[in-house]
């Protein structure tokens, strides 16, 4: 019970929780006590409601309040109603009066009862001798929301009831349970309970038959019933159960859908603190763009300002320039009409001399100033080279106000569509390719995951034999890792990537490697027709392997040996009894080697400059072979310089380098 007890304590005030507010890190906590600690954090010149979170005194997670600050916590139902049975079993004992006349429906369980009057007996609990209740038990009662009152007292006001009896349906106090209900029978089949208020107890009668108590559950129709009901009612054919059966499994569900229901009204808690939050942060993210976007304009609009002053300035400066040229011009032809105006005068006096002698005395001077005025008119008169136009100053700011108008967010680019057919995976490099419907889609990339700079990578890379490529009379099995002939097999459908020459069955590994040492050995069976080596992608697919500059194999032509390479064939000694062969493949010191893995023995060695990943290559004319990938390189392979003898050099140059990385391609 202390254990019990510490369970049950406050980590405030130390004392049995009242009235406690489940928190959302599953701790409990009175109601009184959170009310403290948020006075505690409360300032004197802030109110209560200002304050949004606290921590657990226990755990110290941080509890966030909403607007309804404690009521809106959920209180921990639970915990109160084991509060007060464990206050009633302190206060009462197993072997106490008040234990022994309590119902077995409200200390844990039901139990069926039938109708009796005040001094019927029926099968109920046996009950002993009433007791002086201790003070104890007072204040427990004390602690219904309600008072409950003797109904058998005759004092005005009656005394507070401790008991009800079921059987009576009567609220005693102490002293009168104690007059009227003796240790005797038939008194002791009555059923003592704690005080209730009578619509409880009228709730226990029978529907159907008013005068009858309701003493088992109908399954079928979900309600009480009485003896009756069950014997000569519409429930006689129907299922039913006890009290303390149902309320077991009733209660039960209830408790578990309570505790779903609290553990989603939490989750929906976390959820609407996640959404208020994110609201909050769109909140901040509006206002952050909103203030970039006014200040980006402000920019915008501070350069065209400037420009507008710099352009202005260059016009005004051209127009002083025009109009100091045209005032200029304007001075000259001034002057030239005074001198033209005087010359004109003295002409027409002239005119009108009618004497001979004095008009030739004059004339002649006069004649010859306006004719040398008239011949220099072209020259004195000035030209007006000048206009009103600004040529040199043409404005259009058409493309700027597009640019202007299209002033927006920029938006991502629509997700591609993967090529699946055209997408390759090698030993560390990936290739894909993809379409996109946007009109200014990224055409391709290189992304380099790792880059190793290290030493030569060991490890070799476990394959199997796809299936895509095999021949179509070639039948995979042993999990893809043994192929076989098989002239039965002919429902495959033919694809670009699948051999398909004619007396040659082949097959290709799962795998394409472009760097790395990697070994793999072939368990050769009984076939004495067949090839191993590696090939390129675009090797042909019609024809023997090693026949093209795109392969490179060993084969075996009954007793003959050989390597093979762009159509040229030499002789290697091998043993007739070569059961496994081993293939070392160190594509960054580019080798390609062959070997006996039996007796350890050096078959030979290709000396290959790779451009493109490579596949393990494998073609049987009979029998099957197997293949084991992934191995270790033995210790009997050393270094390839040392097997430079014999070594066949064969090469070709392809048009352009395989870029190692991952690599999308459009």
């Amino acid at each position: 019970m202390e254990t019990l007890e510490s369970e049950l304590t406050c980590p405030i005030c130390l004392e049995l929780f009242e009235d406690p507010l489940l928190l959302p890190c599953a701790h409990s906590l009175c109601f009184n006590c959170a009310h403290r600690i948020l006075v505690s954090h409360c300032s004197s010149n802030k109110p209560l409601e200002s304050i949004s979170a606290f921590q657990c005194p226990t755990c110290r997670y941080v509890i966030t309040l909403n607007h309804r600050g404690l009521e809106g916590l959920k209180r921990n139902v639970t915990l109160q109603n084991i509060i007060h049975r464990f206050q009633k079993a302190s206060v009462s004992g197993p072997n106490s009066p008040s234990e022994s006349r309590r119902a077995p429906g409200l200390s844990g369980g039901h139990r069926p009862y039938s109708s009796s009057g005040g001094g019927s007996s029926g099968s109920h609990s046996a009950r002993s001798s009433p007791a002086q209740p201790s003070s104890h038990q007072h204040t427990a009662t004390m602690s219904l929301e309600h008072r409950i009152s003797c109904q058998f007292c005759e004092q005005d006001p009656p005394r507070e009831a401790v008991k009800t009896c079921v059987t009576c349906e009567v609220s005693y106090c102490d002293r009168c349970l104690r007059a009227t209900h003796p240790n005797k029978k038939p008194f002791t089949s009555h059923r003592l309970v704690e005080p209730v208020h009578d619509a409880h107890l009228r709730g226990l009668t029978c529907l159907e038959h008013e005068n009858e108590k309701v003493n088992m559950y109908c399954i079928v129709d979900d309600q009480l019933i009485c003896a009756l009901c069950k014997l000569v009612g519409r429930h006689r054919e129907h299922q039913v159960s006890s009290f303390s059966e149902r309320f077991d499994k009733l209660k039960q569900t209830l408790e578990n859908n309570l505790t779903n229901l609290v553990k989603r009204n939490s989750e929906l808690e976390n959820q609407m603190a996640k959404l208020i939050q994110i609201c909050q942060q769109v909140e901040v993210n509006t206002a952050m763009h909103e203030a970039k976007l006014v200040e980006e304009c402000d920019e915008l609009v501070e350069i065209i300002r400037q420009r507008k002053q710099i352009i202005a300035v260059k016009i005004k400066e051209s127009k002083v320039m025009k109009l100091r040229k045209l005032a200029q011009q304007m001075a000259n032809c001034r002057q030239c009409l005074e001198r033209s105006g005087a010359l004109i005068t003295q002409a027409e006096h002239s005119l009108k001399e009618n004497d001979h002698a004095r008009f030739l005395q004059t004339a002649r001077n006069v004649a010859e100033r306006v004719a040398m005025a008239t011949a220099s008119s072209q020259v004195l008169i000035p030209d007006v080279n000048l206009n009103e136009a600004f040529d040199n100053f043409a404005l259009d700011f058409s493309r700027e106000k597009k640019i202007l108008e299209g002033l927006d967010y920029l938006t991502a680019p629509s997700p591609p569509s993967i090529r699946d057919e055209l997408c390759t995976a090698s030993h560390d490099t990936i290739t894909v390719h993809w379409t996109s419907e946007d009109e200014f889609s990224v055409t391709s990339y290189e992304l380099q995951y790792t880059i190793y700079t290290g030493q030569t990578n060991f490890i070799s890379q476990p394959f199997k034999l796809d299936p895509k490529t095999a021949h179509k009379k070639l039948r995979l099995s042993n999990d893809c890792l043994t192929m076989e002939k098989d002239e039965s097999s002919l429902k495959k459908s033919h694809t670009p990537e699948r051999f398909s020459s004619t007396g040659s069955y082949g097959a290709a590994g799962s795998v394409f490697i472009d760097s790395g040492c990697h070994y793999w050995e072939v368990l050769l069976g009984a076939s004495t027709w067949y090839a191993v080596g590696v090939a390129y992608k675009s090797a042909p697919k019609n024809e023997w392997s090693g026949k093209n500059s795109s392969s490179w194999v060993l084969s075996r032509c009954n007793n003959n040996f050989m390597v093979r390479h762009n159509g040229k064939e030499m002789l290697v000694e091998a043993s007739h009894q070569l059961r496994r062969l081993g293939v070392l493949l160190d594509y960054d010191n580019n080798s390609l080697s062959f070997y006996d893995a039996m007796n350890s023995q050096h078959l030979h060695t290709f000396e290959v400059s790779f451009l493109l990943p490579v596949a393990p290559t494998f073609m049987i004319w009979n029998k099957s072979v197997m293949i084991l990938s992934g191995l270790p390189v033995p210790d009997f392979v050393d270094c390839p310089e040392e097997h430079q003898e014999g070594m066949m050099t064969l090469c070709r140059q392809q048009d352009s380098p395989y870029v190692s990385g991952m690599k999308g391609c459009h």
